[in-house]
């Protein structure tokens, strides 16, 4: 099928020129829409039926659905459009325009992922697409490295249900089956402020902090013994105390004081069950020092993420990599996806590259995933009968 499309190099370098930053801050934070509109041209050219799906409560994001065939079950290739942040000053080259050097390819969104979407282009050239049994669906996705509100939302309003779905992830081809979530909360303590000379006529939020922590430490160790997994490397919830922040004079009563913490839930261990033993953790601190503690979440909870291992979807792909599916500590959009549909975390590049300056993917993976994409479309899109 010969198809009128840049080249793969050409169609890398245009991803990579399109910036599509996602902060939390809005001076940072960047539309996806151009690259969105870059991928829907090129997706049309291919016979794709597109849909742009504007996501609510973003700055101005979102997301791409596009569709090629009919009928049930098919193959979903996932990935997201946006990149973190770059360090100014220590990028060696322009983190937007896509360099070549020692066989690598530089470039922010190389890796973490614009470039997926690059592979799966490419290998579309050579398949005839008129002949597919099963639909093909291409999901571009907008604010996975802040909130995920793209995939959130997509999950959330979608009609189909494919049979498999991969997220193109830089996992060094390597299918990752599993991974934990991540929660993000912040304890704030208000106190009364007062003179130092008389510590009974104020409360000090930063004794109350400590009187907390004591508590999520013990927290801490319950979820390290209670729940286990010895398919991670780590196989046990993690928690972190990350940032701290009380007080303004050593001869004042610290009035306010704010801690930032994280927790890595396992597969299995619901958000709500989680919410709840934090809850009630620190209620004894609540209960003596009535409305003076409040828990409020800095982004929306990532629940934790596991695909069967006995799924048959899974055994196809294990079967063309040669390798038994992993997991890993970092989070994706891969609980979201799984509500449609089985789903693998899978794509080329390595993760020890992702947010870091100079990132860059090692050009050995551009054959082994062209073949691969073309693998996956044949065992998912082309067959009479699915796998």
């Amino acid at each position: 099928m010969n198809i009128k499309l840049p080249t793969f190099i050409e169609i890398y370098r245009q991803l990579i020129a399109t910036p599509s930053i996602s902060a939390t801050d809005a001076k940072n934070d960047q539309s996806n829409e151009a690259l969105i509109n870059l991928l829907a041209n090129w997706l049309e050219t291919l016979g794709f039926s597109i849909e742009i799906q504007p996501v609510p409560e973003t700055r101005g994001k979102f997301n791409l659905l596009a569709t090629l065939g009919t009928g049930k079950g098919g193959l979903l290739l996932c990935g997201h459009t946006d990149t973190v942040p770059f360090d100014e000053g220590r990028w060696t080259q322009d983190p937007f325009t896509l360099t070549e050097k020692e066989n690598k390819l530089y470039g922010l969104g190389t890796a973490d992922m614009k470039g997926f979407f690059a592979f799966i282009l490419d290998a579309l050239r050579d398949v005839d697409t008129k002949t597919l049994t099963h639909p093909l669906y291409i999901l571009a996705t907008a604010d996975e490295e802040t909130s995920m509100a793209g995939a959130r939302y997509f999950a959330a309003h979608t009609t189909i249900r494919p049979d498999f779905a991969i997220i193109g992830e830089p996992t060094s081809l390597k299918p990752i089956r599993a991974h934990k979530g991540h929660l993000s909360n912040a304890i704030r303590i208000t106190g009364q402020s007062g003179h130092s000379s008389d510590p009974e006529k104020g409360v000090n939020a930063i004794e109350l902090m400590h009187e907390s922590i004591t508590h999520l430490s013990t927290l801490r160790d319950t979820l390290k013994t209670r729940y286990n997994n010895p398919a991670f490397v780590i196989p046990y919830p993690t928690m972190n105390f990350g940032y701290i922040n009380g007080g303004d004079a050593a001869n004042r009563i610290c009035a306010c004081c704010e801690l930032h913490m994280d927790i890595r839930p396992l597969p299995g261990l619901t958000l709500q069950d989680l919410d709840d033993l934090l809850h009630e953790t620190l209620a004894p601190v609540k209960a003596r020092w009535p409305g003076r503690l409040s828990v409020e979440a800095l982004h929306d909870p990532i629940p934790g993420y596991e695909c069967p291992t006995d799924h048959k979807m899974v055994a196809v792909i294990e079967k063309l990599l040669g390798e038994k599916a992993q997991t890993v500590n970092y989070c994706t959009e891969a609980p979201f996806i799984q509500d449609l549909c089985p789903t693998l975390v899978l794509g080329p590049g390595s993760i020890e590259q992702a947010h870091q300056p100079d990132e860059f993917i090692d050009m050995a993976f551009i054959e082994p995933t062209r073949e691969l994409m073309g693998q996956l479309i044949e065992n998912f899109c082309l067959t009479e009968k699915t796998q």
